[in-house]
């Protein structure tokens, strides 16, 4: 019986462990607003500006392409800026938010 308690209480611990560490839809769209919106709009591009739009785009796709920036590995000194002030968790947010939007 003690093993069985034991054996549920990690199962609850790790499942608060997941949600804890998840990507948050809220937080993304708060840091989008802050960071990426001026530019790329949430779901059109700002009026005569060449920035592409991310809404609706592969999560993955923005994921490695922020990090990308961020290492300075893919080479654009606006978004390499940008990018350097997101830590993982924000990129996670972010894309998150940008790729459930319907453009």
């Amino acid at each position: 019986m003690r093993r069985i308690a034991l054996s549920v209480l990690m199962l609850c611990l790790a499942a608060i462990a997941v949600g804890v560490n998840a990507a948050s839809i809220y937080a993304g769209q708060s840091r989008a607003a802050a960071v990426c919106a001026q530019c790329h709009g949430v779901r059109t591009p700002s009026a005569d500006a060449p920035f592409p739009l991310l809404a609706g785009r592969d999560a993955a796709y923005l994921q490695s392409a922020l990090k990308q920036y961020r290492d300075k590995t893919r080479k654009s000194e606006i978004m390499n800026a940008i990018a350097g002030s997101l830590s993982d968790e924000d990129i996670a947010n972010v894309t998150l938010y940008y790729s459930r939007l319907k453009p």
